[in-house]
């Protein structure tokens, strides 16, 4: 099997990936891209119409080049694709496209990478897949004899293929809550079923983002943070227990730190709730036919089922190292204990209070200069 040599691999060309080639180059550091996909950013592309960053433009520029001028705050799915196109070209960024990466290993002091198409040895390896894999499966008692359709929120594009249905949406996520609202506006009649707790903020706060309040404490301990903020959130989301939610025992930024989980950035979704547009229902208990019995009691029937439950946390399992690797990821590179051991890297794995593609961008420089002072 044919062998390339490179200095650095960078496993992924969606956004991670972009950004980790883009300061290489400015490092002059020789390296190569691989993607499984025939163009870069495809998880962006395959992502439903409606989809917007609900983190500003701002906020979620990569290295070196900003969204233009005219992109409104929150730019939609489609300017992402369009801003990530640009900058693969802006950058000359080739990826071996249709490359697959099987398994990853340390051999003889160097890092060999097994793809679809030969053998890639390096000195250095960056993991830019992200920490998300493979949608989680739904399972619920009945589901089989469910009569209409069933689909994970991956699959999903948009609310016109449910107009005039009944649509309950499993989950309670950002992607979910928008998904309702996408359904809404498409002329479908929505519902939610909501198992957990839930921490919901608004996304903007008196016209600012409300993620760039939260830079603002960033250095204090998430605890204290949330209690500082607790009153303000109260007085601007109301009390979600009124709406057939429940609350978490915590606060959102203590969230992500415990459970790696980002908290609800409301979009509208609470005012869609006030006004009857979007039902609540709690946990599934069985579903029979086309009827869905929830675990309160109550029941109701539905045409379709749209489970925007997430995904696998498989942080990139085809890495062969040990497990306290992946456990390092939990937190941000400034504070891993194992950051670039060995010259394995990780970008975006992190889930990061202040904005996902901000950390990202972040994440990519340090990077990058960590392998250049090594190089030197």
């Amino acid at each position: 099997m044919d062998v390339t040599q490179t200095h650095t691999l960078i496993v992924g060309a969606s956004i991670s990936g972009l950004a980790c080639a883009a300061c290489l180059q400015q490092h002059g550091i020789k390296h190569t891209i691989i993607e499984q996909h025939d163009k870069v950013a495809t998880p962006w592309r395959n992502h439903y119409e409606r989809l917007h960053l609900h983190t500003s433009k701002r906020l979620s520029n990569l290295p070196f080049k900003s969204f233009h001028k005219n992109i409104p705050r929150y730019p939609s799915r489609q300017q992402v694709v369009d801003y990530l196109d640009s900058y693969s070209k802006a950058f000359n960024i080739q990826p071996l496209f249709n490359t697959t990466a099987i398994a990853v290993k340390k051999e003889a002091g160097h890092w060999v990478t097994q793809t679809s198409n030969g053998i890639i040895q390096s000195s250095c390896v960056i993991m830019a897949t992200g920490a998300f894999g493979k949608p989680l499966a739904f399972e619920c008692n009945g589901l089989n004899t469910f009569t209409g359709r069933v689909l994970h929120s991956y699959a999903y594009q948009t609310g016109r293929d449910f107009s005039g249905q009944q649509v309950l949406v499993v989950g309670f996520g950002n992607s979910a809550c928008e998904i309702a609202i996408d359904l809404y506006e498409q002329k479908a009649y929505p519902s939610m079923s909501v198992r957990s707790a839930v921490n919901v903020v608004p996304r903007d706060v008196l016209g600012i983002p409300v993620l760039a309040l939260s830079l603002l404490m960033r250095r204090l301990p998430p605890r204290t943070a949330d209690q500082l903020n607790a009153p303000l959130l109260k007085w601007l989301t109301g009390d979600i227990t009124k709406l057939g939610l429940r609350s978490m025992p915590y606060g959102p930024l203590e969230q992500i730190q415990k459970d790696g989980h980002a908290p609800v950035l409301d979009i509208g979704t609470l005012q869609h709730i006030r006004d009857g547009h979007i039902h609540i229902y709690p946990a599934i208990d069985h579903i029979r036919g086309n009827t869905v019995y929830f675990t309160d009691g109550r029941e109701a029937q539905f045409d379709a089922i749209v489970t925007a439950i997430g995904y696998y946390r498989d942080y990139a399992a085809i890495v062969s190292v040990d497990q306290y690797r992946f456990d390092d990821l939990r937190a941000s590179v400034d504070k891993q204990q194992h950051f670039g051991e060995d010259g394995l890297y990780f970008c975006g794995y992190w889930i990061s209070p202040t904005g996902q593609i901000r950390e990202i961008a972040s994440d990519a420089r340090k990077i990058a200069a960590h392998i250049a002072a090594q190089t030197r």
